[in-house]
């Protein structure tokens, strides 16, 4: 594509290149995919590679479009190689059809709270479990049903500060004061002390075994409550 500077001057074409396909990618090493910048990503593209031409492909992933539940070809997605549930959500509603597919962070988790289910704040989970988050994923389906997944998406804009002057005045209102509440909770939390830490249980030696000979000395066998083990030779012990 032609482009130019700032000044009018001609700038060096921008090169686009298609994505690659399963076979020119199957080409490529693990090391060349690092080589590429890839990181620790390499691995799981050449492993994805792989098991999606063995699985038939193209073909395996379009076949997707036609299966008329989110859930399902999130499991589907999920069953290859470093894809977790939300970017197995984001292929299934962005190139699936999957327009019921929610990928769900803790963006998307704050928006599910604030504005449809106070009941999805649980304090004492400190992460997406898989219960919340499909949870949070059938708040918007059954508020948005069939078109969840773009109900969800404009939501999520809706949260850059570059859409700000687009959005009506009370809802930017009810927005600051919900982060302004949210800021004094985490605020709240830290100031609570930490509960104590309980100290390990001390060991505790609990019978003599038994005193056996090695060869012609005397062995004492002792045993703990952890099931830990020692041999002490008489000898040892008495002189």
């Amino acid at each position: 594509l032609p482009r130019r500077h700032p000044d009018g001057t001609r700038a060096p074409p921008l090169v686009l290149h298609s994505f690659p396909t399963l076979e020119a990618l199957r080409a490529a090493s693990e090391d060349d995919l690092r080589a590429l910048g890839l990181g620790y990503r390499a691995k799981f593209v050449a492993n994805t590679c792989t098991q999606l031409l063995a699985a038939g492909g193209d073909a395996h992933l379009l076949a997707l479009r036609a299966v008329d539940d989110p859930v399902a070809v999130q499991e589907a997605l999920t069953l290859l190689p470093g894809v977790g549930r939300k970017v197995a959500d984001c292929v299934a509603l962005f190139s699936l059809d999957q327009t019921d597919a929610i990928p769900v962070d803790t963006h998307v988790h704050q928006i599910a709270v604030r504005d449809y289910d106070r009941s999805l704040a649980d304090d004492t989970v400190k992460s997406l479990t898989p219960t919340i988050y499909k949870r949070v994923g059938d708040v918007f389906r059954s508020r948005f049903p069939r078109y969840a997944g773009w109900a969800h998406s404009l939501l999520f804009v809706a949260e850059l500060p570059s859409f700000r002057g687009v959005l009506p005045h009370d809802i930017l209102e009810e927005m600051d004061q919900w982060k302004k509440l949210e800021k004094e909770k985490k605020k709240q939390s830290k100031k609570q002390p930490s509960p104590p830490k309980k100290s390990p249980p001390k060991k505790k030696m609990m019978c003599l075994l038994a005193v056996c000979t090695v060869g012609i000395v005397p062995v004492l066998v002792v045993t703990d409550s952890f099931g830990g083990t020692w041999a002490q030779s008489f000898f040892g012990i008495f002189f």
